[in-house]
């Protein structure tokens, strides 16, 4: 038994983790407002007593259920950890592929990332919790690597709207996906657009946007301690597309 294993059967134990992992399922397929709670009792294996038991009732059961989406992504897409003296640009590249992976999931969106994604596109009252939980720290954490990038020079306002960028960059591949899929032909969308190349892609942009790179179009790309223009790759061989550390990737 691997040292996952436990956490897992201890969870499937637990009433009302069952409840928000079936909660969860249902909300995303269905919506808020279609999902039943006779239904996300039958799938979890409880009465339907259980709802009010542990949550008060379906709205909060929903709240619960967005951000119990968020932790399960977080878990299976884990920011990376820097050791002292990382470069700041190591820690966009790092953190923008982190950003993409956890929108773009692996292959089909897992049930969390469209839970997510209905909630950011109809925000209900769960989006504020979300944001202030999850959201913004992680705002937070790009807004401060921008600040390092730039050294001070760039406002507070300046830096918010540079990180909002960068996130809505991102945020379209998983919002408009099949649009993008169509504007684009197949071999591009191959070659291009799979994990490490957006990744790779959106930090060039951003640092040529800040003047902390490149300008676009000189080939020039980051690689583990090399300077920009050295022609390096962001991680290791530009053939993977996975992550590099090592939770998978798009294929």
């Amino acid at each position: 038994m691997t040292a996952s294993q436990p956490r897992r059967t201890e969870a499937a134990a637990d009433p009302r983790e069952r409840i928000l992992s079936a909660a969860g399922r249902e909300f995303a397929e269905k919506g808020y407002e279609a999902a039943t709670v006779r239904d996300i009792c039958a799938a979890a294996g409880v009465n339907v007593a259980a709802v009010n038991y542990y949550f008060g009732d379906k709205r909060r059961l929903y709240i619960e259920s967005v951000k119990h989406a968020h932790q399960d992504r977080g878990r299976q897409v884990p920011l990376p950890e820097w050791p002292p003296g990382t470069p700041p640009q190591r820690k966009l590249q790092d953190f923008v592929a982190n950003l993409l992976e956890r929108m773009l999931g692996f292959g089909e969106p897992p049930w969390q990332v469209r839970l997510m994604m209905r909630e950011v596109l109809h925000p209900t009252d769960a989006c504020r919790e979300l944001v202030e939980d999850y959201v913004r720290p992680r705002f937070t954490l790009l807004v401060s690597i921008l600040d390092e990038l730039v050294e001070g020079r760039l406002s507070d306002a300046d830096l918010r709207r540079v990180a909002l960028s960068i996130i809505g960059q991102c945020f379209l591949y998983r919002a408009a996906g099949d649009v993008v899929a169509m504007l684009v032909p197949d071999d591009e969308v191959r070659s291009h657009h799979s994990l490490r190349p957006l990744a790779d892609y959106v930090t060039r942009y951003a640092l040529a946007a800040l003047g902390a790179g490149a300008a676009l179009g000189t080939g020039a790309a980051l690689g583990t301690g090399a300077t920009l223009g050295t022609g390096a790759t962001l991680v290791g061989d530009a053939s993977n597309a996975a992550v590099h550390h090592g939770t998978g990737g798009l294929r």
